[in-house]
This record gives C-alpha cells, structure tokens and sequence, in this order.
C-alpha cells in the first residue's frame, strides 16, 4: 500500500535558495535532501548511518544522531515508487504534491550548479540524495493557517492527514471534538510563534528549542510518531528534555494525555543514559481538571500566560 512522506526541498526561511532549488526540482522531477558530507549511504544501515552523523557532527548526542540515521535510511529504504510525496514550504504551505517514480538515488553533482549559484556557503551543503518524482499540476502553493507540518527535513503523513490536506480541509479546530474553546484556540495557535520567537526572553536561558547540529533550529512543530510536539526544549545545563504543549481550548484529560505520550517517545528515542523528560503545559487561565489531573503527575508543570493589550492617546 503506498505511503506518504512531507520533504522540505529547502530552508523555506531562505526564499531565494528555496525558490530556486523547488524551480529546479519541478523541472527535472526529483526532490531532494541534504547531509552531503555523509557521502553515500544508500547502502549503510541505521547504526552505520548513525555513527557516520557523530562522527561528522560530535554534538549529536547517541538517540539524536540515530533519530536522523532513521530518517535517512527512511529516505532510501523505506519511501518506494508509487508513493505519495507533499513538498512543503515552512510549516504552513504545500508547494506541491506529486508520485515518487524512482527509489531514492545519489548523486552529489544533480544540484550542485544550482547551489553553487548562491556562493560557497551553499555549495559545501549542495543536496546529494535525491527521489525522482511525477510533480502534479494542481496543488501548488495551496497556503493554510495552522500548522500543518512538522519541522524535520522528512516525516510520514498519515493517510487521513493526507485527505484533509487534498480536501484543503486542515482539520479545523471548530470541528474537532477536543476543542472546547475555539476562541482560545485561535488565541494560542499565534501564542506558539510569539513563546518561540521570544524564546530566550520568556525562559530566561533556562531552556532552549532543540537545535539539530545539521539543520539548525527543529524543536517547533516536532514531529514523531506519537503526535507533533508543539515545542520541544532541552535544559542546557543538563541536557534533559523539556515538552512544551500549549493547551489550545482542548479538555485538560486530553492535554495532559498528549504531554505524556510525547514525553514517553521523547524517553525512548531521544534520550541518552542520564537524560530525562519532563512537560510543560502553557494555558491562559486556572483549570481545576487541569490541575487534578496534574496532581498526581510529578514531572508535568503548568505556566499561565498573560496579555496586556491597551490602546493610549
């Protein structure tokens, strides 16, 4: 049964870059992925992969560098022809949607005159693995407001996020039966991109979005196979993980179920011997469910947030 996977062709915080390289990418059919200094690992397995990642890039911790070392061996190994592939742009957009028509091949020189284009910097990262795909005509640039998408380079969609996007019906919040305060969702959905511009500002240095020695910044919208973490932070001062999930109108039985199941995913596939997980539920105003529910959790926090909005002469 075919599957479906959402690739990033780009940085879509690089316009330009990005712009050229999903021009490039309609016109040969391909979509392609980075880690370049990696060289071929079309024929590496999981721990292969994963000591390649430490060994290029020692700040990977052991789970993190074998996170990665899944994805890519997904990219080859596991995405096959006739499958469904959604190209996205950031986290919000669609560029297009097309059919993988080939298993994933490398070839270092493909992009190489495309990145070279834009200087040094770009031509040392040129994106080696690549899928050939059938790019449809329809469903390019196709906007939405919420998050659709989580923020690594290469995730599964299921098959109902598949429909609901082609349907351009992005599970709206009004309909979803665990919101039950659809003004407070609209409220937060924002809150999210604010809490995560305003990171250092808010915690203070306590705590930093996870950052990916690679890729950079990938703690918003987390993708994994639990769910889509909100946010996901580390303690820098001992490394432990920290879920953030803002409660967005839903049921507090809900939330909190959420933040566990994360946190139990985050234990198992992240963290290394030592490191621990721990949750932060971000809400607007007291909730006593919320608060019994929490009462026998010892490791999930809640904060309240306020807004001070005014108009002056």
């Amino acid at each position: 049964m075919p599957q479906h996977w959402a690739i990033a062709p780009f940085n879509a915080e690089d316009p330009d870059v990005f712009d050229a390289i999903w021009a490039f990418d309609l016109a040969n059919g391909i979509i392609s992925i980075g880690w370049r200094d990696l060289g071929d690992i079309s024929n590496l397995d999981v721990p292969e992969i994963r000591d390649a990642l430490i060994a290029r890039w020692p700040d990977y911790s052991a789970r993190g560098a074998s996170s990665t070392a899944k994805m890519l061996h997904r990219f080859y190994h596991s995405i096959s022809e006739g499958d469904t592939v959604v190209a996205r742009r950031g986290l919000k957009e669609i560029a297009g949607i097309g059919t993988v028509k080939q298993s994933a091949i490398y070839d270092p020189e493909l992009l190489l005159p495309t990145f070279q284009k834009f200087g040094p910097e770009y031509e040392a990262v040129a994106f080696p693995h690549h899928l050939r795909v059938d790019w449809r005509n329809d469903m390019r640039d196709v906007a939405y407001e919420d998050f659709i998408f989580g923020m690594q380079t290469l995730h599964a969609l299921s098959e109902e996020k598949l429909t609901s996007l082609l349907e351009e019906d992005d599970e709206s919040p009004y309909t979803d039966p665990d919101i039950t305060s659809p003004g407070e969702f609209v409220l937060e959905k924002y809150l999210e991109d604010f809490v995560v511009t305003n990171f250092g500002t808010i915690f203070r240095g306590e705590l930093h979005i996870l950052t990916d020695p690679q890729n950079g910044q990938v703690g918003q919208q987390y993708w994994t196979d639990a769910g889509i973490i909100d946010i996901l932070a580390q303690d820098p001062s001992s490394r432990d993980f920290v879920v953030i999930e803002l409660k967005k109108g839903r049921t507090a039985d809900k939330v909190v179920g959420q933040v566990l199941k994360y946190m139990g995913w985050v234990a198992e596939n992240l963290c290394d011997e030592n490191q621990q997980v721990r949750g932060l539920i971000i809400c607007g105003e007291p909730d006593v469910k919320l608060d019994y529910a929490l009462k026998m959790v010892n490791n999930v926090s809640v904060k309240y947030y306020r807004i001070d909005f005014r108009l002056e002469d």
